[in-house]
């Protein structure tokens, strides 16, 4: 039986409530546990190194494993339609666990641009051994080779929403293991597993947390792989704290929610920007020929509440604009209950190559909305008069 979206966002990872006697998550903050057994211990021991579970009700200690984590992993493969999944203490360290997951299978890694700057700088550096090779959705069949130990894609990309037709990669890369990352999305608006993505990626500080109050990553995956990123996890020490953990199981229940009126609002939001004078082009998957594969309605359920949009001063107009907004607070991050506004060229991306960040779209008068949960009309009004305002300003300096 096919289940919603919503219901598995308020139901997963609770089926054993009524058996607990409880009606909210457990939190286990023990950073130890006691040994039942010794043989019993060094036996789940040997199993959590190997990334596995515990056995024998032996967790051991908590960079091995935690009950509270754990819960949050099986709610969220479960939105996902994946086996398993995996969290870690930020979106970067789980990317950097899937990186050394592939690293016996070859030296390389093709990635297509744009990525999520941060994504860009660690692949960029190859300080994890691993070579990349830039690609455009269309040059990925050309630079797949018997080296290639990994495909990394982001859809839709960070910042400016390029979608890229998931099935279409699978299709030409053979055995090589896809990651895709699905944080813009969310398994909300699209799951990558069934589209034959082997990893699914994750910010979880994003949409999944929802309240800008935890930093998070998590990876949806086969459990094959899965035990891989937990030998990682349990070798640097980069699981997620439990706390945190909980914040993103409660989190998952209003998920589905969030992610539709958000949406909502930013297709409106983008419709007032189209028109707008200051406005030199506006990138979203419902602006009429960004979405030429049709994938919005085929691979996505809708095309989310990220905006990146350009104005016509440039880098000075659209710093003025941050500092001008009410509504829109002037911070980097995206997915919170409220409405956020940055620059990357200055900041998520500014570590990313200037040519390559340029031939990514992502130029000094792009800005990057995260549309929250406010009334729209307010946002419209802060946008339009921060806009209206920056562009008097710099006009009134320039004479």
């Amino acid at each position: 039986m096919s289940i919603n979206v919503r219901t598995r966002a308020v139901h997963a990872g609770r089926e054993d409530f009524t058996d607990l006697g409880v009606h909210a998550p457990p939190i286990d903050l023990s950073s130890t546990y006691p040994l039942r057994d010794l043989d019993r211990a060094t036996d789940s021991l040997d199993a959590m190194a190997h990334g596995q579970r515990p056995r024998h009700d032996e967790p051991v200690y908590a960079r091995l494993h935690n009950p509270t984590v754990a819960r949050f992993e099986d709610a969220f493969a479960s939105l996902e339609h994946c086996d398993a999944s995996v969290a870690f203490a930020s979106g970067m360290a789980a990317l950097t666990a899937v990186l050394m997951s592939v690293r016996e299978r070859g030296t390389e890694v093709v990635a297509v641009r744009p990525l999520y700057g941060g994504s860009d700088h660690l692949l960029a550096s190859e300080m994890l051994g691993l070579k990349v090779k830039w690609a455009t959705a269309d040059t990925v069949d050309d630079l797949v080779g018997p080296e290639t130990a990994l495909v990394v894609v982001e859809t839709p990309a960070n910042p400016t929403n390029d979608l890229v037709d998931i099935e279409a990669i699978v299709a030409v890369i053979g055995d090589v293991p896809l990651v895709v990352d699905n944080t813009f999305a969310t398994p909300v608006l699209q799951n990558p597993a069934r589209q034959g993505a082997t990893f699914v990626l994750h910010s979880a500080t994003k949409f999944l947390g929802g309240h800008g109050d935890v930093v998070a990553g998590v990876v949806a995956c086969p459990e094959s792989w899965a035990e891989q990123l937990r030998a990682v996890r349990v070798a640097t020490g980069a699981i997620l704290h439990p706390l945190g953990a909980y914040l993103l199981h409660r989190g998952l229940a209003t998920l589905p929610l969030r992610v539709e009126a958000q949406q909502a609002t930013a297709v409106e939001l983008v419709g007032r920007l189209l028109e707008h004078p200051v406005v030199a082009t506006v990138r979203h998957p419902s602006v009429p020929g960004q979405d030429p594969r049709d994938l919005v309605g085929r691979q996505m359920r809708g095309p989310g509440s990220l905006i990146a949009f350009d104005v016509a001063g440039g880098h000075d107009l659209a710093a003025q604009v941050m500092k001008t907004t009410r509504w829109f607070t002037p911070a980097v991050s995206l997915g919170s209950v409220d409405s956020l506004i940055q620059h990357p060229a200055g900041l998520t991306h500014h570590v990313v190559d200037p040519t390559a960040r340029k031939a990514s779209g992502i130029g000094p008068g792009t800005l990057r909305l995260s549309v929250g949960l406010e009334d729209v009309d307010d946002l419209w009004e802060d946008l339009d008069q921060a806009l209206r305002t920056a562009a008097t300003q710099l006009l009134t300096s320039s004479i």
